[in-house]
């Protein structure tokens, strides 16, 4: 028993260590730090999917400290973004849940990470970073303009143009939000749960992508947000806009997706080499209007039925 305690605080000094010298790395050392980043949540998922939920939450308290302490203010906030999830890979690995709860469970504890701390930055620090994108982004439309103006090239209604274009940008600016945490939230767990498997943790497995099926009622939603405009009739700018606006464009995001995963099924069905799912997936970007039109079929209709009964072999 005192051997075991003794190894379980060992083991936690180490990757204490190990994730503050990540972190200041991360934030002091140029170039290095895009791929320091990515291992930052490694050393605390390790440990908490070994030891579990006590001795993980001392062992997070303990290299947040540390990381303090060693890479200063800057470091922190790095520490309170990636020690939270780190513990909700490794909790959720210890406690045996599925991969995709693994994945949302991570993501949204990121996610609220994010947003607690650029809430802090606002109001503490008087730093709006997402005011301060739309300043340079106005000020880069507007200087634009003025030399479009000079060479005689200014299209007709530029100004109208410019303050939709960053009203769209302003109004999705949640929407974007998320979908970078989620981007990087997936990138995180595509570099460490192999990582985490070598080291002996029992990582769980995705199914394979060509098997996603998104729930029928997301064709519900869809439509409810099509109609919408003409339903409610929401004015621009406001809140109830800016919400259908962001449900619109995440709702056609997760369609794309599912237009991909059949992509990806059919080719599997066909027996087509793994490059054509590769060449799919990169044409289907340019053509994702199509592609979202192919997720909707295939969610609303039993597409993939009628393609495993073609492609069954032919029973004598």
């Amino acid at each position: 028993m005192a051997n075991n305690k003794t190894k379980q605080l060992t083991q936690g000094a180490m990757m204490a260590a190990i994730f503050t010298v990540l972190a200041a790395a991360s934030v002091y050392v140029p170039v290095l730090n895009m791929v320091t980043m990515l291992f930052l949540a490694l050393p605390v998922a390790w440990y908490s999917a070994k030891y579990g939920t006590r001795a993980s939450l001392l062992f997070s308290a303990a290299a947040t400290l540390l990381t303090f302490i060693i890479g200063g203010l800057p470091a922190l906030p790095l520490a309170l973004a990636y020690v939270p999830l780190g513990l909700a890979i490794g909790l959720s690995i210890h406690q045996k849940k599925s991969k995709l709860f693994l994945f949302l469970a991570s993501a949204l504890v990121l996610l609220a990470s994010v947003i607690v701390q650029y809430a802090a930055a606002v109001l503490f620090l008087g730093v709006n970073v997402f005011e301060q994108y739309l300043v340079q982004a106005k000020t880069l439309g507007e200087e634009f303009g003025r030399q479009a103006e000079e060479l005689g090239r200014l299209p007709e209604g530029y100004d109208e143009r410019l303050a939709e274009w960053l009203f769209t940008i302003e109004a999705l600016l949640p929407f974007w939000l998320i979908l970078t945490v989620f981007l990087l939230n997936w990138l995180v767990l595509l570099v460490n749960l192999p990582l985490l498997r070598r080291l002996d943790v029992p990582v769980p497995k995705f199914p394979p992508f060509r098997n996603m099926k998104l729930p029928k009622s997301i064709l519900w939603y869809y439509l409810v947000v099509l109609l919408a405009p003409y339903l409610f009739s929401p004015e621009l700018g406001t809140m109830t806009y800016m919400a259908f606006l962001n449900a619109s464009v995440l709702l056609q995001v997760l369609l794309f997706l599912q237009g991909i995963s059949f992509y990806h099924f059919y080719i599997y069905q066909q027996g087509w080499p793994k490059w054509a799912a590769i060449l799919a997936t990169v044409l289907a970007l340019p053509l994702a209007g199509f592609t979202v039109i192919v997720g909707i079929i295939d969610l609303g209709f039993n597409v993939r039925g009628w393609v495993e009964q073609a492609n069954k072999p032919d029973r004598k």
